[in-house]
């Protein structure tokens, strides 16, 4: 019992220090014209990232959470899986990592859109 235990506190404390983080073991959805995460929230496309690597870490990361692929994620179509700095799995749609965006509260915001001139809606 104590192991099980054990195990639940360890997952649970990986949670809590991925607040905001979502994690999917499929790619994002389309929904009117844009991709969107399981939740419908919208996906955002970084400038300053490179085909197949995110430059957005640390606080951008903390702001743009990545749409974070579940361990054993596959390629499927258009979407690919990239690793990141931190070693973590992400997302992306041909080979743009996505993300989504703290100060959207609900499925369908899509706040972000031109932030910095560098944050932009994705596009299927």
């Amino acid at each position: 019992m104590s192991r099980t235990f054990l195990l639940a506190a360890t997952c649970a404390g990986l949670l809590w220090t991925l607040p905001g983080l979502a994690v999917a073991d499929h790619p994002a959805m389309e929904s009117g014209g844009i991709l969107t995460d399981h939740n419908g929230m919208t996906l955002y496309t970084f400038d300053k990232d490179s085909a197949g690597k995110s430059a957005c870490n640390g606080q951008c990361a903390a702001n743009w959470p990545p749409l974070a692929a579940a361990a054993g994620a596959k390629t499927d179509g258009e979407w690919t899986v990239v690793t990141r700095d931190d070693g973590g799995q992400q997302w992306a749609y041909k080979g743009k990592p996505v993300y989504t965006f703290v100060q959207d509260k609900k499925a369908g915001d899509q706040t972000g859109e031109g932030k910095m001139g560098v944050w932009h809606v994705a596009k299927p």
